[in-house]
């Protein structure tokens, strides 16, 4: 018979033994260490271990308990995680199934805001480039607040203290805890739809970072960077800084500085107009007195006096000038009429019909047609065509003599 000693276990009955006995002495525990081969999951859920100088532990962190992590675990990470310990009994390792996980050291909402911050910075969701100007004179300025919170008061006091022209209009919306930022986003996406808003300010009175972290949530900031409308976040106080005010077209450090930005002070407007008015009144003055001067100047001058002296010396002068044109006229047509007289006696004297008239008379050989310049030209019983003044003769050459024959 078998004692106690000689009690054969299978794996899986050890196995079993060591899960139960871990698991009744270690239901819910705290455990402290650094964060190393984080992976995320496409599934869902999360694998990485815990270890400190000398041990390691396996971690999971299903979907379900996942979705709640305010910020991204990552390699390096001093953590605190709470949950329970299990035995996976294929594997036959133990591990902890993570239910919370705190950073230590650095609260857990600062890395998110820095991690968060740093996505979007990539993005270029907070550049300078993107954001729009303020309008100078909104008439219609829509509201994402608390409409029982004290920004709403505070808006509201500067709004009837600044410019009871301009109009408010209220979405209220939860600004802290759960579905906070769902809120806001609908607030903003309403004020979109609409044609008569202006301008949109979105923001919360002073609070912890926990009570202000509905505006660092991704959804929201997203959602402000998008807005057609300009938007001006006023969340907190003077020392507050969310991601939707550096997402925003506008930050103010308070509710009440972002009333006193958008409302325009309806005195000191009229006042501006009074000046102005005033200002072109004097220019406008000046204006006509400096053509009453110079008017006056213009009046003084002799034309004005008498202008129909100014008239009769033009007029003379205009008769002076047609006088001077006509003599002018005729010298040049004479002129021109003796020139042409010379050419025309030149062209007379060189005409062949002038030679002619002379006595002379021009020979062509009426066979080949070409004229003859020359003696040499011609030959005897050559019929010869001569060309007078008043007209032809046909002669045949019966005897030549040249100059040299005497």
């Amino acid at each position: 018979m078998q004692n106690n000693e000689d009690k054969i276990y299978t794996v899986t009955a050890i196995t079993r033994l060591i899960k139960y006995t871990l698991e009744e002495s270690f239901p819910s525990v705290w455990v402290e260490g650094e964060i190393s081969n984080y992976l995320h999951h496409s599934s869902g859920h999360r694998y990485f271990s815990m270890k400190d100088e000398n041990s390691a532990i396996k971690c999971t962190i299903w979907r379900s308990a996942g979705q709640y992590l305010k910020f991204k675990p990552e390699d390096g990470m001093k953590v605190r995680a709470f949950g329970d310990i299990t035995v996976y009994e294929k594997g036959g390792n133990y591990q902890l199934n993570v239910k919370k996980l705190q950073t230590v050291g650095v609260g857990e909402l600062e890395v998110a805001f820095r991690q968060l911050y740093e996505k979007l910075s990539k993005e270029g969701l907070f550049d300078e480039s993107l954001k729009v100007p303020i309008p100078a004179y909104p008439m219609k300025v829509g509201l994402v607040t608390s409409p029982t919170g004290a920004a709403i008061r505070d808006i509201i006091n500067i709004a009837g203290r600044r410019n009871d022209s301009v109009r408010l209009v209220l979405f209220p919306a939860r600004v802290q805890g759960e579905g906070a930022e769902t809120s806001l986003i609908a607030g903003i996406e309403y004020f979109n739809r609409r044609d008569d808003i202006d301008v949109i300010i979105i923001g919360r009175g002073g609070g912890s970072l926990e009570d202000l972290w509905a505006f660092n949530e991704e959804s929201l900031v997203r959602a402000v960077a998008a807005s057609d409308k300009p938007i001006v976040s006023a969340v907190g106080h003077e020392i507050d800084t969310t991601l939707s005010d550096l997402a925003a077209d506008l930050r103010a450090p308070t509710p009440s500085a972002a009333a006193e930005i958008v409302i325009w002070d309806k005195s000191e407007f009229l006042e501006y107009i009074n000046n102005s008015v005033v200002r072109a009144g004097r220019s406008l003055s000046g204006v006509a007195e400096s053509g009453r001067k110079r008017l006056e100047n213009l009046t003084d001058r002799p034309v004005y006096r008498r202008p129909e002296a100014l008239v009769r010396e033009r007029e003379q002068y205009l008769d002076h000038l047609k006088k001077e044109f006509s003599t002018a006229g005729r010298i040049i047509l004479e002129k021109e009429k003796n020139a042409l007289s010379f050419l025309m006696s030149r062209l007379e004297s060189l005409s062949p019909l002038a030679v002619l008239s002379r006595g002379f008379a021009v020979l062509k050989n009426i066979v080949s047609g070409t004229m003859i310049k020359s003696v040499k030209d011609m030959g005897q019983e050559d019929r010869v065509e001569a060309t007078l003044k008043d007209g032809t003769a046909v002669a045949v050459i019966k005897e030549i003599r040249t100059s040299e024959d005497g």
